[in-house]
C-alpha cells in the first residue's frame, strides 16, 4: 500500500501509543488533532489527512473513543529509528 510521508509520520506516532482526538459538530467531524504518547500535538496534521487515513482504514475509533491505529495501519507503517 502506498502511504505518503505525512501519513507515515502520523502512523509512526500512533504505533508508539499516540491517538487522534476529533471534534464533532452534531454528526460531522469538524476538527482533529494528533497527539503522540507524551501528549504533544503533531504539527501538520489536517482534517484532510485525517479523512484520507480514515477512509483507507489506517485508523479506527471504537465506542466514541479517540482514533488509534488499526491493524491495517500497523501493516502499512514502515520501521523508523526513534532518535531519543
Amino acid at each position: 500500500m502506498n502511504v505518503s510521508k505525512h501519513e507515515q509520520r502520523v502512523l509512526h506516532a500512533l504505533a508508539q501509543g499516540g491517538f487522534i482526538r476529533h471534534v464533532r459538530d452534531g454528526r460531522r467531524i469538524v476538527g482533529a488533532d494528533c497527539f503522540n504518547r507524551e501528549g504533544h500535538r503533531l504539527a501538520g496534521f489536517s482534517l484532510d489527512l485525517f479523512e484520507r487515513m480514515r477512509k483507507r482504514g489506517l485508523i479506527a475509533s471504537r465506542g466514541g473513543l479517540p482514533y488509534r491505529i488499526s491493524q491495517r495501519g500497523l501493516e502499512a507503517v514502515r520501521a523508523q529509528l526513534d532518535n531519543r
